[in-house]
């Protein structure tokens, strides 16, 4: 059941990546989160419950709650216009766990070390943008960065990666662990140029819709 969930979770990244950029409102991306963020509870929750106690299942299990509640509170900032301080602080958690598992799987799991690792970035940047409320880097505009780094990898990362998994054809070698780390850095490269391209278009949507920080929510910035 958790690759049903993880197959679910690339179209939320990929949607959300475009409401970052503009081409989605944030209340019409809202569904999709709230849809997903419910899978990612209950799916974990149906597999915990008939796991007997087994520490395996249990430690492979527990982490989709933490992007469950990711969905959930993303789209109620979306659909309420919560501060999102809260919620990007609390992406600093799920960076640190997706940081660890990705550590954890380096020496088995290549492939997923490297996903593990790109999920670790997307949570980060979540953090820069909602809890610190930073929303350039010098020349880069962070939300349309964050954006275009969704939408390239969150269905590869995700959905492929649940296909792949429900049908018994995982890569484990190194030299795919190499090609998966490739792909990363290539789409890295490829959100760097995009948001350079794209930050200095008007959005034709409301500008409450997005990711930037000013976008979410009201965030006061330091005095």
């Amino acid at each position: 059941m958790g690759n049903v969930g993880l197959l679910l979770v690339g179209v939320a990244l990929f949607v959300n990546g475009l409401v970052s950029v503009g081409l989605v409102s944030g209340r019409g991306a809202a569904p999709i989160n709230l849809f997903v963020g419910a899978a990612q509870v209950v799916l974990p929750t149906l597999v915990l419950v008939q796991s007997d106690g087994d520490p395996g299942i249990i430690n492979a299990t527990w982490p989709s709650y933490l992007f469950g509640f990711t969905y959930l509170w993303f789209g109620f900032i979306q659909i309420f216009d919560i501060d999102p301080r809260g919620f990007g602080w609390y992406s600093t958690f799920v960076a640190a766990i997706a940081a660890y598992y990705a550590l954890k799987s380096l020496g088995t799991d290549p492939v997923f070390a490297v996903i593990w690792a790109t999920w670790a970035i997307m949570w980060t940047l979540f953090f820069v943008l909602l809890g610190l409320g930073i929303a350039k880097a010098g020349r880069i505009d962070l939300g349309h960065f964050t954006g275009w780094f969704l939408i390239l990898l969150g269905i590869p990362t995700c959905t492929v990666s649940a296909i792949l998994l429900l049908n018994g054809i995982w890569p484990t070698s190194p030299v795919a662990g190499v090609v998966a780390l490739l792909v990363l850095l290539a789409a890295t490269a490829l959100s760097l140029v995009l948001a350079r391209r794209s930050a200095g278009r008007e959005d034709v949507l409301p500008a409450s819709s997005g990711l930037e920080p000013s976008a979410v929510g009201s965030v006061p910035q330091p005095a």
